[in-house]
């Protein structure tokens, strides 16, 4: 017997539509699992998106306020797709009526908040997930297993990057991703938390850092109410200040005395979505990109006194690979974005069913965030910092408090 979960979600913009297509999808997918999701109810602020998701989704109801939908006693679990900057309070009041929560990536906009809502959840008892969804590549789970069987040998290594276009054009528009009231920090919250918490599912924990941003479009045109963050202004539109930072790079050590670097760009030309790696060993080195998702650069270093040809080889993903079977089988027969988010909600709600922890979860986004605090206190000091782990002790003290104020360095 299947155990019912009751799904709301808060927020229906693109990633909240995508889990919603997940939940539906589900079904057809994984035969084996131990749960019935239900797309019960459904909040949102636009019109419109009330009636894709109650016209296109299915859901059984939608409302404007979400407190409502979080209080409802057929939810089990609900999925908080809103701006950054609502995480917070949304997430506090879903663990508050006891819901288990999933909040897309890095849980609040802050450090700070991150930390208020892992404490939320403590004190419910929630299971919650973050939408960490490239850890569920079926390649990337490949090359966790080669580095935990030590085909690669001792990991010296690593480089971890995320260059997206979507914010390359000055007439994209001034969407909540490009202010500091609705999203919090840029992309050190944004892309960042995904290189970084990729690096240390694959390479363990960073200890110490030093790294800098910068805002290189500062003015956008001022968007409309529901506006994608994909809309782009006209010439002449009136414009407004962008208040958090479009660039960040870092270095890195790793606890395993490797060491690392870190890139993320949100307006850099050139890359359309290149959320990437290179892992480093003793024994052989890996690569894998969004781009080309379905393939991995692997290099294993020759046996002594091996005659064979040195160089890379191009692993396709397949059945073989973790989850990967779940959309199509055979070799070399191509999966997307959104089937790596359906292996991530299968995931969460299987560990919600089984009443067991899930990773990533709030601790993990915790874990980002404290390397996060670390590298925004190596922007003001211009210094090494040693990545301390946040609590609500010591995260007023850790966190930088300005986003605004870095900005403008």
């Amino acid at each position: 017997m299947r155990r019912r979960l009751g799904i709301a979600v808060v927020g229906f913009g693109w990633m909240g539509q995508a889990h919603a297509r997940s939940v539906m999808r589900i079904p057809s997918l994984f035969d084996d699992r131990s749960y019935a999701p239900e797309l019960v109810v459904c909040a949102d602020t636009v019109d419109e998106r009330r009636t894709t998701a109650r016209e296109g989704f299915g859901f059984g109801d939608t409302i404007e306020d979400w407190r409502a939908a979080v209080d409802r006693p057929d939810v089990d679990v609900v999925y908080v797709t809103a701006p950054n900057m609502l995480h917070e309070e949304i997430v506090s009041a879903a663990t508050g009526a006891g819901k288990h929560v999933f909040c897309e990536k890095p849980v609040g906009g802050t450090p700070a908040q991150a930390v208020r809502c892992l404490e939320a959840a403590k004190t419910a008892g929630s299971i919650t997930g973050v939408g960490f969804n490239y850890r569920f590549a079926p390649l990337v789970q490949h090359v966790k297993t080669l580095i935990d069987s030590g085909a690669l040998g001792s990991i010296t290594n690593y480089r971890g990057r995320f260059f997206s276009m979507f914010g390359a054009d000055p007439l994209g528009l001034l969407s909540w991703r490009f202010e500091l009231d609705q999203a919090g920090h840029g992309v050190t919250s944004d892309i960042l938390s995904h290189a970084v918490d990729l690096a240390m599912m694959l390479n363990g924990p960073i200890i110490r850092v030093i790294g800098s941003g910068a805002t290189f479009i500062a003015e956008r045109p001022i968007a409309t109410v529901g506006a994608s963050h994909y809309a782009r202004g006209r010439p002449g539109d009136p414009t407004g200040p962008v208040t958090n930072e479009d660039y960040f790079g870092a270095l890195a050590v790793f606890a395993n005395g490797s060491r690392g670097t870190f890139e993320v760009s949100r307006t850099m030309v050139g890359p359309e979505s290149q959320m990437a790696f290179d892992i480093y060993g003793t024994e052989g080195a890996a690569n894998w990109n969004l781009e080309t998702m379905n393939e991995l650069g692997l290099y294993l270093a020759p046996k002594a006194g091996s005659t064979a040809e040195r160089g890379y080889t191009t692993v396709r993903a397949g059945e073989r690979h973790p989850g990967h079977r779940a959309f199509v089988p055979g070799d070399a027969n191509a999966i997307g974005f959104e089937d790596l988010v359906a292996l991530e909600d299968h995931q969460y709600l299987s560990a919600v069913s089984a009443g067991r922890p899930h990773a990533a979860g709030f601790a993990e986004a915790v874990a980002y965030v404290s390397v996060q605090a670390a590298l925004l206190r190596s922007w003001v000091s211009g210094a090494w910092e040693d990545v301390i782990p946040l609590t609500t002790g010591n995260v007023d003290e850790l966190a930088p408090h300005d986003p605004a104020g870095l900005t403008s360095r």
